[in-house]
């Protein structure tokens, strides 16, 4: 069984990513909105990045949570792309799918030196007097420096109680693993590697988190969008892309068998997460109140036993 890490994650957690403008603008009084939706159904735990909006989700995050008593919520943020000043491009829009000016570009650093400054800078932007979590973003190709600089400087913050606990987030489990299995963190954020769709975590990151005691965060429970409606639609997307038309055809499937037991899709997709042992919170993107009420009520549905194994007898769910 995992320990928790040494900060309380609710099991629900609020993905700011969409406070970014990730793929549209939205109003600063529309992310504070949902802030507040989310905190009036008890939702404590939210998740930023600096790489969400060129910091804007940093800075919308923390105004919305700035005059709340600072004991009764969690912030994870994370590191790894530092935000360097490019005023030549700030007449263009951000080039990674978020609807801000490009006045900043992304710099990837893993060093000791680049994860302080970035936390340094994380803080200021958030207006927030810790952060919680934090998490290696994305450090596929930077193995090396990340396991070796980054994990040690962050370790070192741990233990002198400027953070709560440590980990890495990455749209893979096989490198995730290796950090569970190698490095001395606490908790990992695995987005989309670990959903009703597909479950590839099953066989490198779960088992090993159990085995060290290590808290896996899952996102990117909808695999994107594929299963965020209760039929997915032509246009659906997976993995931030148009889902090839076999992935839609399964999730329909998918959707129809829980239709029959009297669920949707989106419903069953989060009671799957969070039903392993080794999943300490499922955090979902939310960008309105709307959204935040539909996910919170989603999340309350009891889904049926029977629903697994008639899965995994229709060949659409692989074994646990």
């Amino acid at each position: 069984m995992p320990r928790r890490p040494a900060v309380g994650l609710t099991t629900l957690g609020f993905g700011a990513a969409q406070g970014g403008n990730l793929f549209h603008a939205i109003t600063d009084e529309t992310f504070a909105a949902a802030v507040d939706t989310a905190w009036d159904a008890g939702i404590r735990y939210f998740d930023t990045a600096p790489h969400y909006g060129l910091g804007l989700s940093e800075r919308r995050l923390g105004a919305a949570l700035r005059a709340r008593p600072r004991e009764e919520y969690v912030v994870s943020t994370k590191v790894g792309r530092l935000l360097v000043p490019s005023p030549g491009t700030a007449h263009l829009r951000d080039p990674e799918g978020f609807d801000v000016a490009a006045t900043h570009r992304r710099e990837w650093d893993f060093s000791r030196d680049g994860v302080r400054r970035s936390l340094e800078a994380s803080l200021e932007r958030t207006g927030l007097d810790r952060i919680d979590v934090v998490y290696l973003h994305d450090p596929d190709e930077h193995w090396r420096q990340a396991a070796t600089e980054a994990v040690p400087a962050l370790a070192e913050l741990r233990d002198q109680g400027v953070i709560g606990a440590i980990g890495a987030g990455m749209n893979q489990s096989a490198m995730l693993a290796r950090f569970v299995r190698e490095t001395d963190v606490d908790v990992v954020l695995c987005a989309g590697r670990y959903t009703l769709l597909e479950q590839g975590a099953l066989h490198d990151l779960l088992p090993a988190a159990q085995d060290r005691g290590v808290g896996v965060v899952v996102a990117g429970v909808y695999n994107s969008g594929l299963l965020a409606t209760d039929r997915p639609p032509a246009g659906a997307t997976y993995n931030y892309a148009p889902a090839p038309p076999e992935l839609i055809g399964r999730a329909t499937r998918i959707a129809q068998v829980c239709e029959a037991h009297g669920v949707t899709l989106p419903e069953a997709a989060l009671a799957f997460v969070r039903s392993h042992p080794a999943v300490v919170s499922t955090v979902v993107g939310m960008h309105d109140a709307g959204q935040v009420a539909e996910t919170v009520r989603r999340a309350g549905v009891t889904v049926p036993e029977a629903l697994w194994p008639a899965l995994r007898a229709a060949g659409l769910l692989g074994p646990r």
